[in-house]
């Protein structure tokens, strides 16, 4: 009898729940790599330069004609960034961005005392030197690409790989290697990116010809990525290059296929986006939008090939006011479960410790609250994705992987989106509870169940432990995300 008033009781709390879940009965969906969880270091960073000016403090307007500020070269020896990074590892480091369409590789320690002719930057050996020790010292693979402008081509005009060819054989010579490649950056947006005047599809699919059989014949165990497009809508216009024109023209080719998603662009770019917005099931549904794009592209183009998204933020030009904010950690994190979900294998968000959607600030590389979110997706969420089905409520997701170490173990993300309502679900073994929330949204601090996650005095990681929970029905504070480790589900498919 108690047997039976106990079942009835978990069935009322079941349908009183927004959710409820049998952790032992999720289905294996797919897997993503162990490297999904990716950054950037944007090119610009490495040889320094001018890139997107971080926002005045609070108050104080932003100049949108002065979106750009000169920045040294980035210290990738500096030890409390490695450690940060090593601790988000297995990673690809894309080594990339608009400024390496025109950036000239010499060979030589130090930078000439004047650029050469159609190069708008300069990368030394030291600075390769410094990105290849790097990605050692954290357990990195190096993606990047190469210069288009006009110092990279012949009399013709076509591309010439000699400057590609330089940078291979340098990292070869220091013990590294390019694991992936895509031929340029954004070449949708050629016209304001590097490449040479009315630069169209045509002249694409010549070049990447050229860099195709390049590739092959010079380096066959690097990846080819492409074509890393972005701004391609679902009504193109009639104006600008479309990954369309490009895939039509260039046939097939690469190994993976990639492309760039941003929800909005920044004020630094003309973008007026509204912070009450962030949390809105339409903003967050902005991921599906673009990948729905460009997986319909890939279908046609090039059938079966896996999907890296190499490129992604809340907002190009540098992030939003809020980015580098708890208010964003819920786009972060909802667009990890998104993905891999759909079967996308790699995500690399922009930037590890650049402007304004930096994991980390730049300045002193301390972590901001996407860094701690992208954290506990490490921790905590295998490669192995299940189907925890559709949240029946609105403004809560739900994504269930299997734990990336422990054997049977789901791991099961629950993120309420709701500023005012909380939400209940059921979870039927007890669990570890990692909650994610702060009294502030828009603050720089993130709490960890309830405690404020900071560095040591020591300058280490600190503890990140759950607080245990017991079986039933358990409450999600509004705006919150919250990790459940389940050690007990003896899931078949996390074996």
């Amino acid at each position: 009898m108690l047997t039976g008033l106990a079942a009835a009781a978990a069935a009322t709390a079941a349908q009183a729940a927004d959710f409820s879940v049998t952790p032992a009965e999720l289905k294996a969906i797919g897997s993503v790599e162990p490297r999904f969880q990716s950054y950037n270091i944007e090119m610009v960073e490495v040889t320094g330069g001018r890139f997107w000016r971080p926002y005045p403090r609070a108050g104080r307007a932003f100049d949108q004609d002065d979106r750009y500020s000169p920045r040294a070269p980035i210290d990738l020896s500096n030890p409390r960034l490695r450690m940060l990074a090593a601790a988000l590892s297995p990673a690809y480091v894309r080594v990339s961005g608009t400024w390496a369409n025109a950036t000239f590789f010499g060979d030589a320690e130090t930078a000439p005392a004047k650029r050469p002719a159609g190069f708008n930057s300069v990368l030394t050996r030291a600075q390769w030197r410094g990105v290849i020790g790097f990605a050692r010292a954290v357990d990195a693979e190096i993606a990047t690409s190469f210069a288009v402008s006009p110092g990279s081509r012949d009399g013709a005009g076509n591309w010439k790989p000699d400057q590609a060819q330089r940078l291979i054989d340098v990292t070869r010579s220091l013990g590294g290697r390019v694991a992936a490649a895509e031929f340029m950056n954004e070449p949708t947006l050629a016209a304001t990116n590097g490449a040479p005047p009315g630069y169209d599809a045509a002249a694409y699919a010549r070049d990447f010809k050229i860099f195709r059989e390049w590739i092959r014949q010079s380096t066959p165990e690097t990846l080819i990525l492409g074509p890393g497009s972005a701004g391609d809508t679902a009504s193109p216009s009639t104006s600008g290059i479309t990954t369309r024109d490009l895939l039509a023209a260039s046939g097939l080719g690469v190994d993976r296929f990639s492309y760039h998603h941003y929800n909005t662009i920044s004020p630094r770019c003309g973008g007026h986006d509204d912070p009450t917005q962030a949390l809105s099931d339409q903003w967050l549904a902005r991921t599906d939008t673009t990948l729905a794009i460009y997986r319909d592209l890939r279908d046609r183009f090039e059938p079966a090939k896996p999907i890296w998204l190499t490129e992604t933020a809340d907002a190009a030009c540098g992030g939003n006011r809020w980015d580098k904010t708890l208010l964003d950690a819920f786009r972060y994190l909802d667009q990890l479960g998104r993905l891999a979900k759909a079967g996308v294998q790699v995500v690399m968000h922009n930037t590890l410790a650049a402007s304004d959607y930096g994991l980390l600030d730049e300045t002193t590389f301390r972590p901001r609250p996407n860094y701690w979110a992208a954290l506990l997706w490490r921790r905590l969420m295998g490669p192995t994705v299940l189907d925890a089905g559709a949240a029946p409520a609105s403004g809560l997701h739900i994504y269930a992987h299997c734990h990336p170490e422990r054997q049977g173990a789901v791991t099961l993300l629950a993120i309420n989106t709701s500023r005012d309502v909380s939400r209940r679900i059921v979870l039927p073994l007890s669990s570890e509870r990692f909650t994610l929330g702060s009294p502030r949204l828009q603050g720089g601090t993130v709490q960890l169940n309830g405690s404020t996650l900071a560095l040591t005095a020591g300058d280490r990681l600190p503890g990140i432990t759950g607080i245990a929970t017991a079986a039933g029905t358990i409450r999600l504070a509004p705006a919150t995300m919250t990790f459940f480790v389940m050690t007990g589900a003896a899931n078949p498919a996390c074996h």
